[in-house]
């Protein structure tokens, strides 16, 4: 064999050799792209859960919306920093509302560095049996619904608020019992509404880290149900 023919070889089995070391490359990147783009949107979408929260209480204020209007400031600001440390871009995932700036006009918010406490309201706390439920291995078939199925279709974030696992939501009165389930890992909670929010069921921290999978700040496939 030539020494012409074998340096062709050679070059032919670089190129291949690398060719794939760059499709790998390229299938990581996608695939670390796509969860942080994941991650983004549900802090977004959260975002701009409470944006919409406030602009209700400035607009149908009552004794306790300024109160409330300082901690969801400073959970707007939880959230921002957590977009910080993710390298969300402005826009992604929630338009404008994403790099949207608090409410003006409104006092500051208390402990705003720390983590935010739940907004103060006349609504009852949420009651100590509100648990997460015993999460089964996630599979193909889900657990069994235990109440009536309610908004079907609807994603779930966080609200970005501390304290004991709660839900604000839309469409419930304060007390309401929601149970929340992440098909895509079977996981649940069963939580009481502590308040107003612009989603169906908005969780805390708490209660959202009961069902989350790790890295990601939005359930899609999720089911949401009244109970009790």
């Amino acid at each position: 064999m030539s020494r012409k023919k074998r340096v062709g070889r050679s070059q032919k089995i670089i190129i291949c050799v690398s060719a794939a070391a760059l499709v790998g490359g390229i299938a990581i990147a996608t695939a670390g792209t796509s969860q942080a783009s994941v991650a983004c949107d549900g802090l977004a979408t959260a975002l701009s859960n409470n944006e919409k929260f406030i602009a209700d209480q400035q607009a149908n204020p009552d004794a306790q919306s300024k109160a409330r209007i300082a901690n969801r400031q400073a959970v707007i600001k939880e959230i921002q920093n957590k977009q910080k440390a993710a390298g969300c871009s402005g826009g992604e995932g929630g338009g404008a509302a994403a790099g949207a700036p608090p409410a003006a006009n409104e006092p500051p918010a208390s402990g705003a560095s720390g983590s935010a406490e739940p907004p103060a309201s006349d609504d009852p706390p949420a009651s100590d049996d509100s648990s997460a439920s015993a999460a089964p291995p996630a599979g193909d078939n889900p657990p069994a619904a235990d109440g009536e199925v309610v908004c079907a279709g609807s994603t779930v974030t966080l609200s970005g608020e501390g304290g004991a696992p709660a839900a604000s939501s839309s469409e419930f009165p304060a007390g309401t019992k929601l149970k929340v389930t992440n098909l895509d890992n079977n996981k649940s909670t069963t939580v009481s509404v502590t308040s107003t929010s612009g989603s169906c069921a908005l969780l805390n921290n708490a209660a959202f880290e009961q069902v989350r999978e790790a890295g990601k700040f939005l359930i899609r496939n999720a089911r949401i149900e009244r109970v009790g």
